[in-house]
């Protein structure tokens, strides 16, 4: 009985550490475990469906990582254990998995991705889809559970029907490229313009030579585009600074009209203007706002809750729209998206200040490459009209200053003190007569005063002991003036380390 594969699970998704020789880091995800949670898969699967196993078929793909190709076979002998018929897709995305259920060349029963995102090149995980997307935390409770009583027999030598996803993919990107630009097949609609790519050596790189340069546009200066498992140049991670700054100097290098960069497995992206601005959390919600603005007026945008007053300001003040703010964790942004859509209300867009952005038309799925869609397609559209991409977020307030800080809990019951920190937070900020506004998560204040302006938030972390401060001033030396007052907020807790404020 191998009850421990149940800790592997990290939300709705599987994590593990899958290669050796990291100091501290022991291996657990292993060809073992992965049969067995491909099996468990199988009968999970058959079982929600009500279909026998031998009916399924199932596609399974992986990101770019050095365990992929080992872990990938093991799941697939899991899945073909329980009588599955599985496609393997080779490299794929974490997009293109889900769409691999949905386009009608395949219209698989589910996919499986081997993926563990942005994370560094010794772990690995898993991620499941059916036709309503992603499973759910309690499925992958069930799955792992199920796993923790089956035998494994041994690795074996087989072989699996193999299907070329990343192109039919590529194929749906670059139509959907052509039908908002007005063009044909064959057309080359992003002719005369420069878009440069950072691929950080995850899987992006088809994004290039299958999307951009076929439709005409120039893509010198793109890099890190080759497939390399042990990520050389710096993690695939829009939210990383090194990274960002590796996509910045090469849209500026290249004098390219528009810089892209994506996460390992092409869930995430963020941008770089000519200008070279980074355009990255609130700015890269903005400016997907402000392209979905005309097409949905009055509609909710859904954020995760570290977003800013500036962004509130831009999306209610400037595009007319409603900006709803919830809790973090991109499943859960997407979730109460879908359901205040099936509601009646229209939200065309749930994101995250990561880079997770979820479009209602396009299967509520975290996309970053039909994100990347819909930022060529406008700006293809501004060059036309001889405006620039950036010209749509002029209005969005510049960031001035921010901090986050991490206050970690000295207790063994952390999430009981937590919420203990922050209902006396709440207490003493209303006590001060601060302004809160409504907050899903944790304990939001707003400063509009004279004499300090912006905002901060206390949450506590989902899954560890800490409680992350998020503070950002309006103004040059607002910041300390904010950090002062969460000092008096926070004081007296003696199992909460906030030294980090200074």
């Amino acid at each position: 009985m191998d009850s421990d594969i149940v800790k592997l699970q990290n939300g709705s998704d599987i994590r593990g550490v899958a290669v050796a020789g990291v100091e501290g880091e022991a291996v657990n995800l292993t060809e073992e475990r992965c049969y067995k949670i491909g099996r468990a898969f199988a009968l999970y699967l058959a079982k929600s469906l009500g279909k026998a196993a031998d009916g399924l078929k199932v596609g399974v793909g992986r990101d770019a990582r050095v365990s992929g190709p080992a872990l990938q076979a093991a799941v697939c002998s899991g899945l073909r254990s329980a009588g599955v018929t599985v496609i393997d897709c080779g490299l794929a995305t974490t997009p293109a998995m889900f769409m691999s259920i949905v386009l009608p060349e395949t219209r698989y029963d589910a996919s499986v991705m081997m993926t563990a995102s942005h994370l560094p090149f010794n772990r690995n995980g898993i991620k499941f889809f059916n036709r309503d997307g992603g499973l759910e935390k309690g499925d992958i409770a069930s799955i792992l559970q199920e796993a923790v009583g089956l035998e494994y027999p041994g690795k074996q030598k087989v072989t699996f029907e193999g299907f070329d996803l990343l192109n039919l993919y590529a194929s749906y990107l670059r139509s959907s490229i052509l039908k908002k630009l007005g063009a044909k097949e064959g057309e080359k609609p992003l002719s005369g313009l420069k878009i440069v790519v950072d691929a950080g050596n995850g899987d992006a790189g088809f994004f290039v030579t299958k999307i951009l340069e076929p439709l005409g546009a120039d893509t010198k200066g793109s890099c890190f585009l080759e497939p390399d498992g042990m990520f050389p140049n710096h993690i695939p991670n829009p939210e990383n600074k090194d990274a960002m700054r590796s996509i910045q100097e090469a849209t500026l290098r290249s004098k390219a009209d528009l810089g892209l960069i994506f996460d390992t497995d092409v869930d995430r992206m963020s941008a770089v203007l000519d200008s070279g601005e980074q355009v990255n959390r609130d700015a890269i919600i903005a400016l997907m706002s402000a392209i979905l603005a005309p097409s949905y007026p009055a509609s909710t945008i859904v954020t995760d809750s570290v977003t800013s007053d500036r962004l509130t300001y831009f999306l209610e003040k400037k595009l007319g729209l409603r900006h709803l703010r919830y809790m973090r964790g991109y499943k859960n942004v997407i979730d109460k998206c879908r359901a205040l859509n099936e509601a009646g209300t229209v939200c065309p867009l749930a994101m995250e200040t990561s880079g997770h952005g979820a479009l209602k038309d396009n299967y509520y799925l975290d996309d970053g490459a039909f994100l990347a869609v819909e930022l060529i397609a406008a700006l293809a559209k501004a060059s036309r009209q001889g405006r620039k991409l950036g010209s749509l977020i002029g209005d969005l307030p510049p960031l001035v200053e921010e901090g986050e800080y991490r206050f970690k809990i000295h207790c063994e019951d952390f999430k009981s003190y937590g919420k203990k920190v922050l209902e006396e937070f709440k207490v003493r900020a209303v006590k001060a007569g601060y302004d809160l506004p409504e907050s899903y998560e944790g304990v939001r204040i707003s400063f509009r005063g004279e004499d300090v302006q912006g905002w901060m938030l206390l949450r506590l972390s989902l899954h560890d002991p800490v409680m992350p401060l998020n503070i950002e001033g309006g103004r040059t030396g607002d910041l300390p003036k904010l950090i002062a007052i969460a000092k008096e907020l926070v004081a007296g807790f003696e199992a909460l380390d906030t030294s980090s404020l200074g």
